[in-house]
């Protein structure tokens, strides 16, 4: 996620800004630029990679002269990492500039309209439509020149604004994107997060949603989207640095976790429209989506269990036929890729060795390949014919969480395009799925805010030294998932295997005080699964079962239950990882791991 900063007060801006900008590192980005108004006119620095050559650029802000500025550090969302993208953004006389965190979902609308108004853009940013549109309504009156166009935008944003005919002002305003103010006997600042302003003040206000904020070096005034002016609370930040970074969350993991409704939420929003599904980055007609005969996904990790729910949901909604490769194993099996093939690669660094190579190699054979992935301006989303980008944002912790959700979100979003063109759903089940999809985000909270339940729970398995996770169809892939996440932070022995399975040779293992995690949420399948939890409940096994809200029988097989609320069945993985991954957390956390740092892993394999 981008990170904004920007300060109005009685000390020089730059310096102050740029320290903000650094305590935001965390948050991840690719390129960092600052705005400064000098006296007379808006001075800018931008530059690509770490902040560090941003501060060289202008000796930690000392060349940079004014009281007021806004700064900013850039997760690529539209357009490749570069200086044309990076931010501030600017009209064309850069005498209005704005520094933007979130997404416009109709930037591409807006653009054309202002290119018939005669407005040049030198950027492939959405966030440059916001600097011209600020331009085309701006009268002499900022406020209302901001009113009109957050009533035009549609998305995400944080924003951070400079007019150069109102130097002693910096303007802000709020949707769906983090934003806080806060003040000190020396100005005003807003900023991302917490961390950026910790060291000047305590007391910050919480930007809320469609409120829009007018600072001055003495004091701040806000405003609702009606212009109405607004009394607003101050809040005492009482953590230490560290925290702050972590949003008061004890680790990256948890706050990633509790990151994951909105995560979803940017990931199928934009894509979303007048109840159908678009995706522009496909770049694919209609006629050519049918034309596809066969899938291939490819993938390592987490990305692969993706994958293998992926499969489960094409071939159920499209009816297209999916494999499904470990990408180390990919290209040294001599694959055979029919014609009408599509290969789809899923990476959340874009950067992973063995998904890259897998990639390069089914190009070599002049095969279409679609990329998943996080980062845009990464090798995969470089290389890859087109791209479907997650918007998870940065994820600091080694173990992913809301990558992968994002991972499913971009996969069911695919399936139901597929279904769609091909006329394998009715109109009815297809708003059915659109509406199940868009209530997604709600339902995760609701699951997250049952962590104290799930942590008593893990309390009790501290010591266990094998857990086994079972399910059938597409609660295999689910398990697959919530075994990785327990093994990969806990350094507990754990499996995952399809529950049909246990009677061939996997049963033997069972016996008296195991764990077995049995997820079930596919209706169909719901008697099968009780007849496996009774067969490992028969060899001592105590069970712990996550199923549908509907599935009431099965207390009388499993010891301990865990309800997801009711959805469409292709979509319940991304609800039943939810307890999976609290689960995995406070079992780490009760055993002394290091959560976010597990021993021996790297966020992104860049190695074969």
């Amino acid at each position: 996620m981008c990170g904004i900063v920007g300060y109005i007060g009685k000390k020089q801006a730059a310096p102050v800004i740029l320290d903000g900008l650094s305590r935001l590192e965390y948050r991840g980005y690719d390129s960092a630029g600052i705005a400064v108004f000098d006296g007379e006119n808006i001075s800018y620095k931008k530059s690509i990679g770490r902040l560090n050559v941003l501060e060289n650029m202008t000796r930690g802000g000392v060349d940079m002269p004014g009281l007021c500025g806004i700064g900013h550090t850039r997760w690529a969302t539209h357009g490749i990492p570069s200086n044309e993208n990076a931010h501030p953004h600017f009209n064309r006389k850069e005498t209005i500039s704005v520094v933007h965190n979130g997404i416009i979902e109709n930037y591409l609308q807006l653009k054309k309209y202002l290119e018939k108004k005669g407005y040049e853009f030198v950027s492939e940013t959405d966030t440059e439509v916001l600097a011209h549109l600020l331009d085309y309504y701006y009268k002499g009156n900022p406020m209302e020149a901001i009113f009109r166009m957050l009533r035009r935008v549609e998305g995400s944003y944080a924003l951070g604004i400079l007019f150069a005919e109102h130097p002693d002002t910096l303007f802000a305003a709020r949707k769906d994107s983090p934003l806080i103010v806060g003040q000190n006997e020396d100005g005003c600042f807003i900023a991302s997060d917490v961390p950026a302003i910790l060291k000047y003040t305590r007391q910050v206000t919480y930007v809320d949603n469609q409120e829009i904020v007018k600072l001055h070096a003495s004091h701040m005034h806000f405003y609702n989207i009606d212009e109405e002016e607004i009394e607003k609370e101050s809040t005492l930040i009482e953590w230490d640095a560290d925290a702050a970074e972590k949003a008061g969350y004890e680790h990256f993991m948890l706050k990633e976790m509790y990151e994951q409704p909105k995560t979803i939420t940017d990931t199928i929003g934009p894509r979303i429209k007048k109840d159908t599904i678009e995706i522009e980055e496909l770049h694919m007609s209609d006629e050519e989506l049918r034309a596809v005969k066969k899938i291939h996904i490819v993938a390592c990790g987490s990305a692969y269990h993706a994958g293998v729910t992926g499969k489960y949901v094409i071939e159920n909604l499209a009816r297209i036929p999916v494999e499904v490769d470990l990408a180390s194993e990919f290209r040294y099996r001599d694959p055979i890729l029919e014609e009408g093939a599509m290969v789809i690669v899923i990476s959340q660094s874009g950067e992973t060795a063995d998904t890259l190579a897998a990639l390069r190699e089914a190009k070599k054979r002049g095969f279409q390949i679609l990329g998943i992935v996080n980062v845009v301006g990464s090798s995969i989303a470089r290389e890859a014919d087109n791209v479907l980008y997650t918007w998870a944002g940065p994820e600091i912790a080694v173990a992913t969480t809301k990558a992968y959700s994002a991972q499913l979100a971009a996969l069911y979003l695919l399936a139901m395009k597929f279904a769609k063109v091909k006329g394998t759903v009715g109109e009815k089940e297809f708003a059915y799925l659109l509406g199940c999809m868009e209530r997604l985000p709600h339902q995760i909270e609701r699951l997250l805010n049952t962590k104290e339940q799930i942590q008593k729970f893990a309390n009790r398995y501290l010591a266990a030294k094998d857990i086994f996770f079972i399910g059938r169809g597409i609660d295999y892939a689910i398990s697959l998932e919530g075994s990785l996440k327990l093994k990969e932070i806990s350094y507990i022995h754990s499996e995952a295997y399809a529950a049909g399975e246990l009677k061939h040779g996997t049963i033997s293992l069972i016996e008296d005080g195991t764990l077995v995690t049995a997820v079930s949420t596919q209706p169909e399948l719901y008697q099968k699964m009780i007849s496996n939890i009774v067969e490992v409940k028969a060899r001592g096994a105590f069970v712990m079962a996550v199923t549908g809200e509907d599935n009431r029988e099965i207390e009388r097989a499993a010891d301990y239950v865990i309800y997801i609320p009711e959805t469409a069945p292709v979509l319940a993985n991304s609800l039943a990882i939810i307890p999976l991954q609290l689960f995995g957390y406070y079992i780490a956390v009760g055993r002394g791991c290091d959560v976010d740092k597990p021993r021996n892993l790297a966020k992104s394999v860049t190695v074969e």
